[in-house]
Formats: C-alpha cells, sequence, structure tokens
C-alpha cells in the first residue's frame, strides 16, 4: 500500500453541516508529476451527498434571511483567510495538479478577487420597479433559490470552484461542493478549511469528494434530490451535456461553462513579436489543460513564415519536467488517460498528414509542447478539444476564410484577433461564432467581474458580476395594490 506524501495535507473527512465527517473507504490521490501518492481521500456516498444537501437546506433559512452586508462581510472574511494561506493551495495546486508553480501563484492570487467581487454583488440593484396600468406599485426582485450542487474541474482549482459557488453565497443561497477526484483537496476540502476558518456558518458551505467509480451516484444524488434548486458545472462538454439534460428534465436551473476550441487569428498588420509571446502563452500555459487555451492558431498567408519563426523560437525555450522543479514551466498532464488521449491525438494527424514543427513526444503523463501544421479537417485534432500542450497552425487568405475556419467548430468559448486596424478586428469580432473575444490579446482572459461563458457546445450561462445573479436568483413579480385595479360590474 502507497504511503502518503510527507508534506501532504491532513485530511480530516467529508465536510458536512460544520462537521468534518469520515467515510466508508477512501481513494488514493495521485501527484500527476510521477504517480505517487498525494493523499487519500474520503470516498463519498449518495448517502453522504443527500446529508451535506439536507444540512445546506437547514442552514439556509437563517443565511438567507441575514442583512445583505453581513454576507458581504462573510464573503470579504473568506477572501482575507484564503490570502493568509495561499502558500499552502500553491504546494497543493503544485502537487496535487501538476501545475507549474507560476500559475499556482496567480491562480492563489485571482481567488480572493472572487469572493470580493461576490461580496460586491451584495450591494447590487436586486430588482425594479416597472409601469402598471392599473396603478399597482409593481416590483421585478431577486431571491435566493435555496441550496446549490457546485461540481468543479481540476485544471484551475481554486479559481474554477470559487467563481462556481461565490455568486451563490453571496445572495443567500446554501452549496453542497463535489470537487473533481483528481483535484479533490485543491479544489474540495482546502476551501471547506478555509470557509471553517472564515466562520462561515455550518451547513452553509458543505463538501463531499468521492472516486471516479462513485461520481455516478454522487453526481446524481446533486441534481435528483428536489431540495437541490440548481446546478453550477464546470467541466467537459461531454458531461455538461448530461448535467444540463438531467437538470432540465428536473425543471431546474444549470449553469455550464464546457470547452472550447479556441482560435487566435492573427492577420497580415498585426505585431508578430507580441502576437508570437502571446500565441506561446495562450498555447501552453498549465500543458494546454484550460478551457479557452489557444488550440488553432490562423495566420495569415502573407506573415506566416515570419509569425512561425518568432513562434517556435520561443516554444523551443519551454521545459518540461517534474512541477518541483520552478524551472519546468510544462508539467504533466492531469492524468495517464488524459496524456493518453492527447498522444493519440497527434499520432491520429501525424498519421494523416500533418507535420510536426516542435515537440511531439510523450512519456509517463508528460507531453512536449507540440505544433501542428499541414492540419485538415479530417483529423480528430481539427475538431477535438486537445486539452494538452498541442497547437495547429493554419495559413489563411482573406478574412472571410478566418472567420469560417474559427467558426468550423461545434464550441464557441473564446477567439482573438491581432491586427493594428481596431474597426477591422472588431468587424470581425461580431462575426465569430464566440461568447468572448479579445483584440491584441491571447485567449486565456477572464477577471471576476466579467460575463464569462461561451455559445454552442461551450455552454449555457454566465459567471462572474452581476451576471452572475440570473444562475443563482429567481425573479419575483410582487405588486401593491392601491384601488386602481376595477373588475367587471357583474363580480
Amino acid at each position: 500500500m502507497l504511503d502518503s506524501a510527507p508534506n501532504a495535507p491532513v485530511i480530516k473527512g467529508l465536510y458536512i453541516g460544520g462537521n468534518w465527517v469520515p467515510a466508508a473507504r477512501t481513494f488514493e490521490d495521485l501527484n500527476p508529476s510521477d504517480n505517487s501518492l498525494y493523499a487519500r481521500i474520503p470516498d463519498g456516498s449518495r448517502s453522504d451527498m443527500r446529508r451535506a444537501i439536507e444540512a445546506a437546506q437547514a442552514a439556509f433559512p437563517d443565511w438567507s434571511q441575514r442583512p445583505f452586508h453581513d454576507r458581504a462581510h462573510a464573503l470579504l472574511k473568506i477572501a482575507d483567510t484564503w490570502e493568509r494561506n495561499r502558500d499552502r493551495f500553491v504546494a497543493a495546486a503544485v502537487q496535487e495538479g501538476g501545475g507549474w508553480f507560476g500559475k499556482g501563484m496567480f491562480e492563489a492570487g485571482y481567488v480572493a478577487e472572487v469572493f470580493r467581487s461576490a461580496a460586491a454583488l451584495c450591494y447590487q440593484n436586486i430588482g425594479e420597479v416597472l409601469p402598471s396600468e392599473h396603478g399597482k406599485f409593481m416590483t421585478a426582485t431577486r431571491w435566493p433559490l435555496g441550496v446549490v450542487s457546485v461540481i468543479s474541474p481540476w485544471n484551475m482549482p481554486g479559481i474554477l470552484t470559487a467563481r462556481g459557488f461565490a455568486a451563490a453565497l453571496a445572495v443567500g443561497n446554501t452549496v453542497v461542493l463535489k470537487p473533481s477526484e483528481d483535484t479533490p483537496y485543491a479544489g474540495g476540502l482546502y476551501f471547506a478549511e478555509i470557509l471553517e476558518e472564515a466562520g462561515i456558518p455550518p451547513g452553509v458551505f458543505n463538501v463531499v469528494t468521492c472516486s471516479r467509480e462513485s461520481v455516478g451516484e454522487v453526481g446524481d444524488e446533486m441534481i435528483e434530490n428536489p431540495r437541490v434548486k440548481a446546478i453550477s458545472f464546470t467541466g467537459s462538454t461531454a458531461v455538461g451535456r448530461h448535467i444540463a439534460a438531467k437538470a432540465g428534465a428536473h425543471l431546474k436551473k444549470a449553469c455550464v461553462e464546457l470547452g472550447g476550441k479556441d482560435s487566435m487569428i492573427v492577420l497580415e498588420d498585426a505585431d508578430l513579436d507580441a502576437a508570437a509571446r502571446a500565441a506561446n502563452f495562450g498555447s501552453f500555459m498549465h500543458q494546454g489543460q484550460v478551457c479557452m487555451s489557444t488550440e488553432k492558431l490562423l495566420v495569415h498567408e502573407a506573415v506566416y513564415d515570419a509569425f512561425m519563426q518568432k513562434f517556435l523560437a520561443r516554444a523551443r525555450k519551454l521545459k518540461t519536467g517534474h512541477t518541483r522543479d520552478k524551472d519546468n514551466v510544462i508539467g504533466p498532464l492531469v492524468n495517464t488517460r488524459q496524456a493518453l488521449r492527447v498522444k493519440a491525438l497527434i499520432d491520429d494527424a501525424v498519421a494523416k498528414g500533418a507535420r510536426v514543427e516542435l515537440g511531439g513526444n510523450a512519456w509517463e503523463n508528460f507531453v512536449e509542447p507540440t505544433v501542428l501544421t499541414n492540419v485538415d479537417s479530417s483529423m480528430d485534432i481539427w475538431h477535438d478539444e486537445t486539452f494538452g500542450p498541442v497547437v495547429i497552425v493554419v495559413p489563411f487568405r482573406t478574412d472571410e476564410e478566418a472567420i469560417a475556419l474559427n467558426n468550423d467548430t461545434e464550441y464557441g468559448l473564446t477567439a482573438a484577433v491581432w491586427t493594428k486596424d481596431e474597426p477591422r478586428a472588431l468587424r470581425m469580432a461580431g462575426r465569430l461564432e464566440t461568447g468572448i473575444c479579445h483584440v491584441n490579446c491571447q485567449n486565456i482572459n477572464d477577471e471576476p467581474h466579467v460575463p464569462f461563458g461561451g455559445v454552442k457546445a461551450s455552454g449555457v450561462g454566465r459567471y462572474g458580476g452581476r451576471w452572475s445573479l440570473d444562475a443563482f436568483t429567481e425573479l419575483r413579480w410582487i405588486t401593491l395594490d392601491r384601488g386602481g385595479r376595477h373588475f367587471p360590474p357583474v363580480f
């Protein structure tokens, strides 16, 4: 039997109703850099999740009826507590998640702002006064839903977990969280430790971890339980489709942020040095394991060769290896299954005629930064989200062709356009089938207060700022009659 890593966190149990509760069994949480044991994690069951939902329901009346500024102060305290402990999160993100140290530091710094942005929601306009033909005083006002189920991913376990529930708490909901089985500590139990230290009342926030084998039954409970009123999910499109369909069958809200096959378009008048640097970051940051990663580089044929020279020179400098070495910017993919899938996409493309301009090598859970050209729609990698350190580069001649190449995918999350002609870029942005477009920057952009989300198979709903209110509140029409409503005389 494997022993836990010497610097592994102390795992206290599931977090239910403000208590640390042991599970009947555990599962192994591995460090993807070497597949060594990081920690033993509670393998929660459907009944564990049911108890967590009951605890959240019991906590809802008090939490939802607290003055709005009380909830705001609580969220600000979470942010401060997070910042005091951020080194612990960075260590977990590096060891459990296989992330580069710099990525961990960025993520740790960002999360506190997610909670501060959510605290600001408490002071937002929560309704409107409407005109009435009958002289009524009419309002449309927002109210908390109740218990919200949150299912968070492994790639950005800090940011994407925080984003999944911070706004829900701010507006008065209570939460049950199931983190990914690949980052159950950094994306789940660590948050329970932070919110417990911050003094969040028992039952307002609950965490149930589980193994891959238990995900089906635990996830079903999170959707089917009648006490749950909404589902917040970030992850793959395949799983998101299933969750959204099941939520729809139960007539429950679902905010789902899913995958992407995101393009960066480099026009002939672009600043090629800046574009090459941005493309390097957008393609390879965190091994390309970001829904916003640049997966297609669409480059105008007039600057194709010059751009490739600059881009490849930068990409060659990225070092791949174990994350204990901070110089290794490219760490492992999150698990062996994912590494094999990415290598299979490369092999399929090469077998069908793609050229490897850089990289292409893979070992254990590692895949080198890889650049492919001569790629066409017959190859799986043209259509499938890679979620690895692989980018394809395609030349184009006209703006129309670039737009068509960008839109040739079921996904629609982000796009980027590089040009000195901003009006031209804005015209193109309006025709790109994405929820987000960045001019003269790369695809990986986010801020806590913006409307983040995609179109097509990249999701439904928006996270961030006041747009989160649509996902985590219900709208009620409430009137006060002042004697102006008339009825037929017969009544």
